[in-house]
């Protein structure tokens, strides 16, 4: 069950209640990266919160600081005195290791004086030896720095005792024996890790096998080498193999800058500054998921550069997303140009569908249906009305002009090429719509988003239908536009008959509630990027929601 900041906090307060600080290293890194790991998720989640409502309000959020979180607080305090206590345990390891090798350098006199000693009792002094040697291992570790050099001064004095001292052979050989087995024991420790697939635990474990071999007396002189040898070659073997494992991981880290630095090389190399089209935009933002997900395929950089070139990583991230968000405010201010141009045209229409000139008016409105045809989209709110309206009106005059319409033959061939053409523009319109809906929702797939290779396809395959169909409907549009062959004197005199423009279909709607997912780098891979900053590991900018398009109610499915 995943812990709240709560109850890590409660449970870093119970751990320092333990007087061997010094074992709580590893418990109380693993707290700080969970409690760090839910803490800069909150401070992600309310920067997000912040963002999404700015951008409804169409604000940029600037220089935003998270409130003060009493429970960070106080978990910095904890540490705080985790680190005083670490501190003074360490202070109080210091010492002791001094006391340690003042005993020690105690021994090595006590021991020189027995090594010189020739013509003593042997007896005597072989229980003396055994008592040093028992005091030696009972006293505890001495300064790394310091520790090699007294504990070969010891052995060599032990090994110098058993051989200057005149003392009993069997008791000296039984001793040898013994020192003899307890090596060999350790050899044969040692040459199972040989086979172990983990260098980094092999050399800790043959760190433990040197200090118990330390331990241990010497053996007869004639194997002294030969056992020596055994032993310093299979650590020899071992040291080798943790040298070539962290060579390899350093190797491979700078593999991993290397590549990383072309991604970032490849993120500058977009000028989105210039980009100025839908299409421009989704190009560059397929080619931007695309490096996101290189960069969370690959592993670790040097840590000295990691943290920097991760940071190098996301702030070029967030400029783009950014200038993203900035391209759709500006959408906005394209939809109320429409607004105005459409409702002007709808402004003659509605002008003009009482007029009795039927040739002109005929025309004009036609001209104006064209002119509708290249305006763009406008706002979901006023899309319905406008068109309602529009065609609406268009619909009075044709009915007016047919009611006083004395040529039927006429009448009857024109009707049909209104009607057709009536129909070709509402599908041109519903098309149009379809194809700014796909186009706006392109934008706001991320490489997190589940499914997405098969759900962009289809969306890049959708736009690409659509640009095919508007292409056909206009190119129908200017067959029936071209003139007529010219009429007859009974022709001449008769009007067209227009049909009824009331649209069966309206334009499809731009969905306004599709939000992006968070794009974050960051992570990586376990992320390779540490709590501390992530991260914000970080992550990539949510943009704005998509503007609302000219449409009806309907809505995309996403499959």
């Amino acid at each position: 069950m995943e812990n709240s900041k709560q109850q890590l906090i409660e449970k870093l307060e119970s751990l320092l209640g333990n007087d061997n600080v010094n074992a709580l290293k590893t418990e109380v890194e693993d707290i700080k990266a969970k409690f760090y790991a839910l803490y800069n998720q909150e401070q992600e989640n309310l920067k997000k919160v912040a963002e999404e409502q700015a951008a409804l309000a169409n604000e940029v959020l600037e220089n935003w600081q998270p409130d003060i979180d009493e429970l960070e607080l106080k978990f910095r305090e904890l540490l705080n005195v985790y680190k005083q206590k670490r501190a003074e345990a360490t202070k109080k390891a210091e010492e002791q290791m001094k006391q340690n090798q003042l005993v020690k350098e105690s021994i090595i006199a006590q021991l020189e004086e027995l090594a010189s000693q020739e013509n003593a009792d042997v007896m005597g002094n072989i229980q003396k030896v055994k008592d040093l040697q028992a005091q030696w291992k009972a006293t505890g570790e001495v300064s790394p720095t310091l520790n090699q050099k007294i504990w070969k001064r010891y052995n060599q004095l032990l090994e110098q005792f058993y051989d200057l001292v005149k003392l009993n052979i069997e008791l000296r050989d039984l001793d040898f024996k013994k020192n003899l087995e307890f090596k060999n024991a350790l050899i044969a420790k040692a040459e199972q890790l040989k086979d172990n697939p983990n260098a980094v635990e092999s050399s800790r474990v043959l760190q433990q096998l040197h200090k118990e071999w330390a331990e241990i007396g010497p053996v007869a002189k004639e194997l002294r080498e030969e056992v020596w040898g055994r032993f310093k070659e299979i650590s020899s073997f071992i040291n080798k193999k943790h040298q070539a494992f962290f060579e390899e991981l350093h190797g491979k880290e700078k593999e991993n800058l290397t590549q990383k630095q072309a991604l970032i090389e490849q993120i500058k190399a977009l000028d989105w500054n210039s980009l100025k089209t839908m299409k421009q935009w989704n190009d560059a933002l397929e080619k931007i998921l695309a490096i996101q997900e290189e960069w969370r395929k690959i592993g670790f950089a040097p840590k000295k550069v990691n943290q920097k070139i991760y940071k190098e990583y996301r702030t070029l991230c967030d400029e783009f997303f950014k200038a993203k968000n900035l391209f759709f405010k500006q959408m906005h201010g394209e939809l109320s140009e429409n607004l105005k141009k459409k409702r002007e045209l709808l402004q003659k229409a509605e002008e003009l569908k009482n007029s009795t000139d039927w040739q002109k008016t005929t025309e004009t409105l036609i001209q104006l249906q064209k002119e509708w045809k290249k305006v763009g989209a406008v706002a979901r709110k006023y899309s319905d009305d406008l068109w309602k309206r529009f065609t609406q009106a268009c619909d009075d005059f044709f009915e007016a002009k047919r009611a006083n319409d004395p040529s039927e033959a006429t009448k009857d061939n024109e009707n049909r090429n209104l009607a057709d053409r009536n129909k070709l523009l509402r599908q041109y319109d519903k098309i149009k719509q379809e194809l700014t809906t796909a186009e706006n929702n392109i934008l706001f797939f991320t490489t997190k988003s589940k499914g997405k290779n098969a759900l962009l396809d289809g969306v890049q395959s959708k736009i690409k239908t659509l640009q095919d169909k508007l292409a056909e409907i206009d190119k129908k549009l200017r067959e029936l536009d071209k003139p007529a062959p010219k009429a007859t004197e009974v022709e001449k005199k008769a009007e067209p008959k227009a049909e009824k423009t009331t649209p069966k279909e309206a334009p499809e709607e731009t969905p306004t509630n599709l939000v992006e997912e968070q794009t974050t780098t960051v992570a990586e891979g376990a992320s390779d990027e540490k709590p501390a900053k992530k991260t914000p590991k970080a992550s990539d900018k949510t943009p704005e929601e998509p503007v609302e398009a000219e449409t009806a109610d309907e809505k995309p499915t996403v499959e």
